[in-house]
């Protein structure tokens, strides 16, 4: 699969590593994402990368030393009884500048904890003639080693990247998807690299999914517990929890009682999952973060949640081998299972981008009652940033819609809404499909593709 994105990240490294001064460089975020892939791309041939293991100190130091010798003639030769004799030789046998990139660094700290203030010493000595790279797959390894207060390390680095999840539109480039294939294969693998790769060798959305998470055997059938090992001591409270937001427990309290825990119990395995990336906390349009009571969680991770959603409650029959319960729910209830992450897609899209002339804030959900005896909900809500408009929006991932009594009912929706007095009201319908006849005021997924690259 072609190299896509990673076109700011790149950039970045470029300009550090091509400097004047050798420069410190951390790169860390989730498995997956194409962090080693990503340096590979930057790093000239001279320059040395280097994986490590969870192996003892001694044995890490003598295979980076055997790395080095295809730069260094001989460097291997020599014993280094610590990771300060390595590096000032290494610094006292280079002639020129070049680039030292350690990935899976947290390992090397893990037989090694003084190592980070050997590198301190190092660094702030400026005496370093090659610059340095550090990276990591563990989110709370790396914070720990790098970018807490307490840190030797901490300050020290000329650029840091955290390595997000890679947008839509790059998805659909990557594997030649049309516009609503690129929103159902979305809602699956979500924005990792390695995943389209595997994705890519089978000829349908369906069989991927057989071949990567519908069996035993399959490399992505374990995949979310491979993820926590790098960061989550409790893994099973963490895909306990995980599972029941899967399966359609938001509020707190559903969670909590779920569980069978006190509600104050969850607050920090919530916080961490949120921080990790996994779930988001989800409130409506123009409530307060900090103290909206109607918080709901979500899976944030698209293939977490398919994973959550039709695999852990099926993993008996993947046990047995028998793919029929499966399939018929996959069959079933894709479709709706697709929307939310369409919705979520939209209010993306809409969330800071310019639509038909006028540029709007953040787009939410808005959920709630509007009298003691109604209660509305609308998909998309978005205020234009002179508070003149108020964007309201409806998503449907179905065919057939009536255009003009939705466009009818998302008006009336709106025009109870309290925070909607006296702005205009901009109703907007989010399609999979195109609508029969002449409708104004209609987004279809290549126009939300096309906003999200803006």
């Amino acid at each position: 699969m072609k190299f896509v994105d990673r076109i700011e990240e790149s950039e970045r490294l470029t300009k550090a590593l091509s400097g004047d001064r050798p420069s410190f460089g951390v790169v860390y975020g989730r498995r997956r994402l194409g962090k080693s892939t990503l340096l590979k791309r930057v790093l000239a041939e001279n320059d040395i990368y280097y994986m490590a293991d969870q192996t003892e100190a001694k044995h890490q130091r003598e295979v980076l030393a055997m790395m080095i010798s295809s730069v260094i003639e001989g460097f291997d030769k020599v014993i280094y009884p610590d990771w300060d004799s390595l590096l000032d030789t290494l610094n006292s046998r280079i002639d020129k500048k070049f680039t030292l990139c350690i990935d899976e660094f947290p390992y090397l700290v893990w037989a090694c904890p003084e190592l980070p203030s050997v590198l301190q010493k190092k660094i702030d000595s400026k005496q370093l003639k090659y610059n340095l790279i550090v990276c990591g797959s563990s989110q709370q390894l790396m914070y720990g080693i790098i970018l807490d207060s307490t840190s030797p390390l901490y300050g020290r680095a000329d650029v840091i990247l955290k390595i997000a999840p890679i947008k839509l539109p790059y998805m659909q480039q990557a594997l030649n998807l049309s516009d609503v294939e690129a929103v159902e294969e979305y809602a699956v693998w979500g924005g990792v690299p390695r995943y389209w790769e595997m994705r890519e060798s089978d000829n349908s959305l369906l069989d991927a999914i057989k071949n990567n998470l519908l069996s035993v055997n399959a490399t992505l059938y374990e995949e979310p517990l491979k993820l926590f090992k790098d960061d989550i001591n409790d893994i099973v409270r963490t895909a306990t929890i995980m599972s029941y937001v899967g399966l359609g427990a938001h509020k707190l309290s559903e969670i909590a009682g779920r569980c069978g825990e006190v509600a104050t119990n969850l607050s920090r395995p919530l916080g961490k999952l949120i921080t990790l990336g996994y779930l988001e906390r989800e409130i409506p349009f123009g409530e307060d973060e900090k103290n909206s009571k109607k918080s709901l969680y979500k899976i944030a991770d698209p293939f977490m949640n398919f994973y959550f959603r039709f695999i852990v409650p099926y993993r008996s029959f993947i046990e047995l081998g028998r793919l029929s319960p499966i399939l018929n729910t996959f069959e079933t209830d894709f479709a709706a299972y697709v929307s939310h992450y369409w919705e979520k897609l939209c209010r993306e899209a809409v969330s800071g981008n310019e639509i038909n002339g006028i540029m709007y804030g953040m787009a939410r959900r808005w959920w709630g009652s509007v009298s003691r005896t109604e209660k509305i909900e609308l998909d998309v809500v978005a205020e234009s940033l002179d508070k003149k408009y108020l964007l309201v929006g409806e998503c449907k991932w179905t065919s057939g819609e009536n255009c003009d009594r939705l466009l009818y009912e998302l008006k009336e929706k709106a025009g109870k809404l309290s925070f909607a007095k006296n702005k205009i009201i901009v109703p907007i319908l989010f399609l999979k499909n195109s609508p029969v006849g002449n409708v104004s005021n209609v987004l279809l997924p290549k126009d939300v593709i096309e906003l999200a690259m803006k």
